[in-house]
């Protein structure tokens, strides 16, 4: 009797597992709560506390992220790498230098101007330093107890006619969305290197689904004072990304990229599901409760992989970020590249196309650079199309090239460059009209 009830006391253990987890997830990242008359997602909630009640200390622990992000890359040797690897080492060095000037108060005026320096740390890094550890906490149990697969599983007859790509990498475009873009690469990176993605599914995976995290969103969102229209932002951006990816999977340079395996490596093309998509999505959510980690041991690996992420962005976004803010103030740069955009955003009617232009190329540079042009602007449309080009652009150098770079997946800078030209022009296309519609 006792091994007859084995199973069912293990299956209702796995419901119980998938459900509350997935359920706490969901609702840390997607249901707004009304806290002492802000109303906003629970994430948000726990770093607007820890600013407020440990503010004084949150400076040195970035500055200390910073520091270590800095000092690591040597310590390892990781920065002999690759030219690409020194390049962004040095740059480190930059926004160290950066974070120490402004925590210690001691710079140039233009530095110290309240929407340079002040600006970047107090309205990026610190929310990043902060949301990106917590927030990979919380991610653990929206990817790491089932939902993710089982998800994956109803998703699969879209992914192929739609994206072309693999069924299973329904997945990784969910986790890579909702989650960190460097961990999702790394996944991409390992299953194209173990045959079950060909060159042309990696790179379409790498460039269109490996968004900034859900935690950037939310950066973004409070950024440009959007928090009040979150669950709309976070939805168009999701819809808009997917579908730019599938027109951009259709046209050069992606579409020219050989369908070959990793050299070497045998293709797996995967079994496709063609009946019973509950039982075969269930089975493949108790698959992964099966070989998950406990939950002490996922919150601790996710915590300290959140760190290590905000080690790796937090001087980057200083330099990187700090080198756009004072191309975009001082020299005509973004001005001249914005012109490109205009025509796309005059076409649609997005106000003050100029404006939008100038903007969304500062993209390219750091993703969140666009937000910093359009802060403060009336326009709830304009605020709300340039917050999706931030997520929807994908490509960025201040963290995701390189990113994408140090994995084996085939793509050049040259062609990372048109990707990104590619995605914010038909961004803007597609998100005005539907940002106009639902406002």
């Amino acid at each position: 009797m006792s091994t007859l009830q084995e199973p069912a006391r293990t299956n209702r253990a796995d419901v119980l597992r998938f459900v509350l987890y997935s359920a706490i997830g969901i609702f840390m990242f997607f249901v707004p709560v009304t806290i002492g008359g802000k109303s906003t997602i629970p994430l948000d909630h726990i770093v607007t506390w820890l600013r407020e009640n440990v503010g004084a200390a949150v400076p040195y622990y970035a500055l200390a992220v910073i520091l270590a992000g800095t000092v690591l890359p040597f310590v390892t040797g990781s920065w002999r790498a690759s030219p690409v690897k020194m390049v962004f080492a040095f740059l480190n060095i930059l926004g160290l230098v950066v974070g120490c000037a402004l925590v210690f108060g001691v710079g140039p005026d233009w530095l110290m101007a309240k929407d340079m320096g002040p600006f970047l740390f107090n309205s990026l890094v610190i929310p990043v330093g902060l949301i990106v550890p917590i927030g990979a906490v919380f991610l653990a149990l929206l990817i790491g107890y089932g939902l993710m697969e089982f998800i994956g599983v109803f998703l699969q007859p879209v992914m192929r006619p739609v994206w072309r790509t693999p069924g299973r990498s329904a997945i990784d475009a969910v986790a890579s969305f909702v989650g960190s873009y460097s961990l999702a690469l790394l996944l991409t990176d390992r299953v194209y290197r173990e045959g079950r993605y060909t060159a042309r599914e990696a790179a379409v995976i790498a460039t269109g689904f490996s968004t900034v995290s859900a935690s950037f969103m939310v950066i973004v969102a409070k950024a440009l004072d959007l928090m009040d229209h979150w669950l709309l932002y976070f939805w168009l951006a999701l819809v808009v990304t997917f579908l730019v990816t599938a027109i951009t999977v259709r046209i050069p340079p992606l579409s020219r990229i050989p369908d070959d395996p990793y050299p070497g490596v045998e293709h797996q093309p995967e079994k496709l599901v063609t009946g019973r998509r509950f039982h075969h999505a269930w089975a493949e959510a108790r698959g992964a409760l099966h070989t998950a980690p406990s939950l002490g041991r996922n919150v601790w690996d996710n915590l300290r992989d959140g760190l290590r992420m905000a080690m790796s962005i937090l001087p980057s976004i200083l330099s990187i970020g700090l080198l756009g803010l004072v191309l975009a103030r001082y020299t005509p740069i973004f001005d001249w590249l914005g012109y490109l955009f205009v025509p796309f955003a005059w076409v649609v009617g997005l106000p003050e196309p100029l404006l939008a232009g100038k903007a969304s190329a500062t993209g390219i540079a750091e993703m969140f650079l666009p937000a910093t042009l359009v802060a403060g602007q009336d326009s709830l449309v304009l605020r709300l199309v340039i917050a999706i080009v931030c997520v929807s652009a994908i490509i960025f150098f201040s963290a995701l090239v390189p990113s994408i770079l140090a994995t084996e997946i085939p793509v050049s800078i040259r062609s990372l460059v048109v990707i990104w030209f590619e995605r914010v022009a038909l961004t803007i296309l597609i998100a005005t009209p539907l940002v106009r519609l639902l406002t």
